[in-house]
């Protein structure tokens, strides 16, 4: 071999070399990149775990503040409720304490002077507030004689023979009833004819 095909083999070796060299360099530089694009997966998919963590976090904490609050609301409407079963019968019995003055005016008044006619005009004066009173709080009497019987609203003690009245018909009212609003709190107790 020449020298000249010498350093043509020689340059042929070298390109060769170069080539290879350049060719793992690039594939060098490819395995670089695919562990970088590994490494930022995995930073990434680590910076999502911790993110879904701390909103983990975050939402543990509000469920208990939530239920913290809806603890305290239940024993407070359970205070208020206690509270207003306890003193529901306030605005009532304020209305009533005027009437029982009054009563107790004409109790005191007829034992001094002996004048049982004004103990009569006091009580009557009584009653009349105390009917106004439940009338404003929405109680109604039943309206029993002449009307047929009706067992929502009358209870019957006895039956009597009327000429007068057809059968089934209320013929005496022995103790009222009562309306409340729409609710019967205390039905009538009637004769009814037979």
């Amino acid at each position: 071999m020449s020298t000249g095909d010498n350093k043509t083999a020689e340059q042929d070796v070298n390109t060769t070399y170069a080539a290879e060299g350049e060719q793992a360099a690039e594939q060098q530089e490819a395995v670089d990149q695919d562990s970088q694009a590994e490494v930022s997966e995995e930073t990434k998919e680590v910076s999502e775990l911790e993110t879904a963590r701390v909103q983990a976090e975050e939402n543990y904490q509000r469920l208990l503040r939530v239920q913290a609050d809806f603890d305290n609301f239940r024993r407070r409407a359970r205070a208020e409720k206690e509270d207003f079963a306890k003193y529901a019968s306030l605005k009532l019995i304020e209305q009533l304490l005027p009437i029982v003055d009054n009563f107790d005016r004409a109790l005191s008044s007829s034992k001094e002077t002996k004048d049982f006619d004004a103990l009569v005009k006091g009580l009557d004066m009584t009653y009349r507030g105390i009917d106004q009173l439940l009338t404003a709080e929405g109680l109604k009497p039943i309206d029993s004689v002449g009307q047929p019987f009706n067992p929502e609203f009358h209870q019957a003690v006895m039956q009597v023979e009327s000429e007068e009245h057809e059968e089934g018909i209320v013929v005496e009212e022995l103790q009222k009833g009562y309306i409340l609003k729409d609710k019967v709190i205390r039905p009538a107790m009637v004769k009814v004819s037979v």
